[in-house]
C-alpha cells in the first residue's frame, strides 16, 4: 500500500514535528487538535520554528489544520493515522474507537507514545485494527533526529507494517529500528540508563559538573553537552517524569532501579524552579553580572553556583575511547564505569528485548547522537579485554559469554562480507535495508587502502566500484592531511575505479579549514606557509573537479567554508536533507580562498538574471559571501546556487552513499570531463556600488570598520581585481586573486582578533 495522505491527531511538539516532516516529504497532512484554533496556532509555530522544521516555506501549504470535532471525516481516505495526544490511556482509547470507526480498510494507525506499552494501547481494540496498529516513536526535533522506533507485537500483520518501515526509511528519511514491546523500547531504555550512570558516577567520584561533561562528551564519541548539559537541555523536570515511568514499568530486579531513583539534588532543583534551559537554569545557568552574561555552574554539594570554567583534561578532541579508558586517574575510572555498566546493561537486553545488537547501536547513534553504539565500543575494547577488566563479582551477561565461547568477536568477515554475532544463529550476514551502503559496516569489515591522521580512503563495491574518502578530524575540519588524501584518491582512481565519493558518518561533513592552523601561522608571520597550503588546496580541488571520472560529495550537517569549497568542486552533490551549506569566511575577517569565490561566480554566471545584466554577477556573489549566507536545506541551497541542477537531495542519511553510487553508475560510461571556465568581470566599474552597500551597512551598525575592509577586499576579488570588462580571466587567475586577498586580510590584526575570538567563544566578533 502506498502512503499518500496522512492525518496527525495532536498538534503538540511531537505531532507538529511529525506533520512538518510529512510535509517535507511532499505529502498532504491533516493536523488535528481539540479546536481549529489550537491546530492553526501549531501550524504558525511550525512556520516560525528555529531551527526550522520545514525544509522550505512552500512545504507549509501541505499542512491542513483541523479539529477533532469537525474534521475527523478526513480519516476516511487517509493511508496513515498518527496519534500524538497527551499521555493518558483513557483519552487515547476513546480516540482509537473513533479512528477505527472511520478509517478505511488497511489504513495504518500508530501512536507516538514514548512510555505506554503497545499491549496496553491495544487492549479492547478490534482484531482488524490490532493488525495495523503499532507505535511509531519519533525523537525530537523530528526533522533532525534520525531515529524512528517502530514497536510491533505478535498481533501485527507484518506485511502491512513493513509498508510503514519502508515509508519511514525512504520517504521520511529515518533510520527505522523495529522493536519488541518493552519499556522504553531501545533508544531510551539504553540511552537514559547511560545518562543516569554518568550522573550517579560523577556524584560518587566527586567530579564537578564541568569535569564530568568534559569526559562524558567528545572523547567518548558523545555530544559535547555532556551529561549535565544534556539534562539541562532536555529539562530536569521532564527527565524526572521519564525516570518515574521507567521505575513503574520495569521489573524490580532490573539494574535501572539502582540508577533511576530520585536524587535529592534533582528534587531540590525542581522545587526551586531550576528545571534547565527552559527555566532559570539547572546544573548551569546564565547570570547577569554588571550587565554582562556569565555562565555559572552548580556545586551540587553546597547547592551554590560559581563562574563556570572550561576544564582541560588533556583529552582528545575527537573520539578515542581507549585513550580515555586507559588513563590511570579518576577520569579514566569515570569513563570505564560508564562504558562498562552501559555495555553490560545493553547486553542484558539480548535476546529478550531485541535479538539484533546492531539495533541498539543504531538507536544510540541516531537517537542520542553517539558516534558509536555500545557494542561498537565493546568491539573496539575487545571481548577478552573487556571481561578481564571486570570485577570478580560482576556478572557477565549470557550474550557476552556466548560470544566468548565462539570467536570472541562481535563481527567477522566471511567471503568479503560482514557478519555479526546472533544469539540464536551464531554469525549471520549483516542486514541493512535494500540498497543501503553503510560506511560504518565497511570500516568493520575491511581496512582502508590509505589513511593518515585526518582522513582515510576506503574501497567500496555497489553498482559501481569506487573509492570513498572519509575525513575524521574534530568537526571534520580540513588540513594538509585531508588535502593529501584527496590527491591520493585522485591518483588511485585514475586507472582502477569508476569514481570517488567523499562522505563520512560523522555529525558534520566539514566545518571548514582548521582555523587554528591559520591563526598560528598568521601570528608567527608565516604567510608563505598559508599561501602554499591554499595553493595545494585549490589545486587538489581543481584536479577533482576536472577529473576524467565522476566525483560525488555527500554532505550532511555542516558543509561550510572550506567544507563547501570541497563539495562545490565535485561533479555531483548528493546532499542530505538537513545539510547546511554556505561560505562563512567573512565572519572571521577572511574570504573563501579554496575556490569558493571562483565557484560561486561560475555557478551564477549561467543564471537567467545574470544573462540579462552581466554586471550583476559580481554583486550577487558579493552579497552572498559578504553576508555569510547559508542554506539550511538543499532546496534553499538550489535557490542560492550552492547546489546546481545536476545535484540531488536525499531524505535519508543512510542512503547518501547509495545515491552517490547510483550517480557514478549512471554517468561512468559517457562521463563528460568538465571544461575549465573563463570569466569576464567588471573590475573597478562595479566597486562604487559595492562601497555604497558597505557604507549603508556601516551606517546601520551591521558591520564595523573591519567589516568595511573585508567587504572592500571581497569586492576587489569578485570584480576581478585590476582588470577590465574585456579581459578574459581563467580559473587560475581567480584562484590567484583569492589567495592574494586572503593573505592581505589575514596579515591584519583585526582579522586575527576575529579568528581568536571565534576559536575561544564559537561566536563572531564585531569590530
Amino acid at each position: 500500500m502506498k502512503i499518500s495522505k496522512v492525518v496527525v491527531i495532536g498538534s503538540g511538539t511531537m505531532g507538529s514535528g511529525i506533520a512538518a516532516q510529512v510535509a517535507n516529504a511532499g505529502l498532504q497532512v491533516h493536523l488535528l487538535d481539540l479546536t481549529i484554533e489550537i491546530a492553526t496556532n501549531a501550524c504558525e509555530r511550525i512556520k516560525k520554528s528555529r531551527p526550522p522544521l520545514l525544509m522550505e516555506e512552500d512545504n507549509f501549504n501541505h499542512i491542513i489544520p483541523g479539529s477533532i470535532e469537525n474534521d475527523m471525516e478526513t480519516l476516511k481516505d487517509a493511508d496513515w493515522v498518527v496519534e500524538a495526544v497527551v499521555e493518558r490511556i483513557d483519552i487515547k482509547k476513546t480516540l482509537y474507537s473513533q479512528i477505527d470507526s472511520l478509517r478505511k480498510p488497511g489504513a495504518l494507525v500508530s501512536s507516538n507514545t514514548s512510555s505506554i506499552p503497545l499491549k496496553v494501547l491495544t487492549e479492547g481494540m478490534s482484531k482488524e485494527m490490532k493488525e495495523v496498529f503499532c507505535i511509531t516513536h519519533f525523537f525530537n526535533p523530528v526533522r533532525y533526529m534520525r531515529l524512528l522506533e517502530l514497536v510491533i507485537g505478535p498481533q501485527n500483520n507484518k506485511e502491512k507494517i513493513n509498508n510503514l518501515v519502508t515509508f519511514g526509511d525512504k520517504i521520511l528519511g529515518k533510520t527505522v529500528v523495529v522493536c519488541n514491546d518493552s519499556p522504553g523500547f531501545l533508544g531510551n531504555r539504553v540511552g537514559v540508563y547511560a545518562m543516569q550512570v554518568a550522573m550517579t558516577e560523577a556524584f560518587n567520584l566527586g567530579l564537578s559538573v564541568e569535569e564530568a561533561d568534559a569526559v562524558f562528551g567528545r572523547p567518548l564519541g558523545i555530544p559535547k553537552t555532556g551529561i549535565f548539559g544534556l539534562y539541562d537541555l532536555i529539562g530536569i523536570d521532564l527527565m524526572a517524569d521519564v525516570l518515574k515511568s521507567f521505575i513503574k514499568e520495569l521489573p524490580s530486579n532490573d539494574p535501572f532501579h539502582k540508577v533511576g531513583k530520585e536524587l535529592p539534588i534533582i528534587k531540590q532543583l525542581i522545587a526551586d524552579g531550576y528545571t534547565g534551559r527552559k527555566g532559570k537554569g539547572g546544573f548551569f545557568r546564565m547570570n547577569k553580572s554588571s550587565d554582562k552574561k556569565v555562565l555559572e555552574s552548580l556545586n551540587y554539594n553546597s547547592n551554590t553556583y560559581h563562574e563556570s570554567k572550561k576544564v582541560d583534561l588533556q583529552l582528545p578532541d575527537v573520539m578515542d575511547v581507549m585513550q580515555v579508558l586507559n588513563r590511570k586517574d579518576v577520569y579514566g575510572q569515570y569513563a570505564w564505569s560508564i562504558m562498562k555498566k552501559t555495555i553490560l546493561y545493553a547486553s542484558s537486553l539480548i535476546p529478550d528485548v531485541t535479538e539484533n545488537f546492531n539495533d541498539i547501536d543504531d538507536a544510540m547513534k541516531c537517537g542520542f547522537n553517539w558516534s558509536k553504539g555500545p557494542f561498537e565500543i565493546l568491539n573496539e575494547i575487545g571481548i577478552g579485554n573487556f571481561i578481564s577488566m571486570l570485577n570478580q563479582d560482576e556478572a557477565i551477561p549470557s550474550f557476552i559469554k556466548k560470544i566468548q565461547d565462539q570467536e570472541n568477536s562481535l563481527f567477522r568477515t566471511s567471503h568479503d562480507s560482514l557478519e555479526y554475532f546472533h544469539p540464536k544463529h551464531s554469525y549471520v550476514p549483516m542486514q541493512r535495508p535494500d540498497g543501503v551502503i553503510s560506511l560504518s559496516d565497511i570500516k568493520k569489515s575491511s581496512k582502508p587502502i590509505y589513511t593518515n591522521l585526518s582522513a582515510s580512503i576506503w574501497e567500496v563495491s555497489g553498482k559501481s566500484r569506487f573509492l570513498c574518502v572519509e575525513f575524521h578530524t574534530k568537526a571534520n575540519v580540513l588540513d594538509g592531511f585531508t588535502n593529501d588524501c584527496l590527491i591520493k584518491a585522485h591518483d588511485l582512481c585514475s586507472d582502477r575505479y569508476d569514481g570517488i565519493v567523499i562522505a563520512n558518518d560523522a555529525m558534520q561533513f566539514s566545518a571548514g579549514v582548521n582555523l587554528n592552523f591559520f591563526y598560528e601561522k598568521a601570528v608567527n608571520k608565516q604567510f608563505k606557509d598559508i599561501d602554499l597550503f591554499l595553493n595545494n588546496f585549490q589545486q587538489s580541488l581543481y584536479q577533482l573537479q576536472h577529473a576524467k571520472f565522476p566525483v560525488v560529495s555527500c554532505p550532511s550537517g555542516l558543509a561550510i567554508g572550506g567544507g563547501y569549497e570541497v563539495i562545490s568542486q565535485t561533479s555531483f552533490i548528493a546532499a542530505h536533507s538537513n545539510s547546511v551549506l554556505g561560505l562563512v569566511e567573512s565572519l572571521v575577517g577572511l574570504i573563501p580562498a579554496g575556490g569558493g569565490c571562483k565557484e560561486m561566480l561560475r555557478r551564477w554566471s549561467n543564471h537567467h538574471e545574470i544573462k540579462k545584466d552581466p554586471k550583476l554577477l559580481s554583486l550577487k556573489v558579493f552579497n552572498l559571501i559578504g553576508y555569510a549566507t547559508t542554506a539550511d536545506s538543499p532546496i534553499k541551497a538550489k535557490a542560492q546556487q550552492f547546489l546546481g541542477e545536476q545535484d540531488i537531495m536525499v531524505m535519508s542519511r543512510d542512503r547518501l552513499i547509495e545515491e552517490a553510487d547510483n550517480l557514478i553508475f549512471s554517468k561512468r560510461e559517457n562521463y563528460q570531463i568538465l571544461e575549465s571556465a573563463s570569466f569576464s568581470l567588471p573590475g573597478s566599474t562595479i566597486m562604487s556600488e559595492m562601497m555604497d552597500i558597505l557604507d549603508e551597512l556601516k551606517d546601520k551598525k551591521v558591520i564595523g570598520e573591519h567589516g568595511i575592509e573585508v567587504g572592500k577586499k571581497l569586492g576587489y576579488m569578485l570584480s576581478g581585481g585590476n582588470t577590465m570588462p574585456s579581459t578574459i580571466l581563467t580559473e587560475q587567475n581567480l584562484y590567484d586573486l583569492e589567495r592574494e586577498t586572503f593573505i592581505d586580510l589575514i596579515k591584519q590584526k583585526p582579522t586575527q582578533e576575529r579568528i581568536r575570538h571565534t576559536l575561544d567563544t564559537g561566536k563572531p566578533l564585531f569590530n
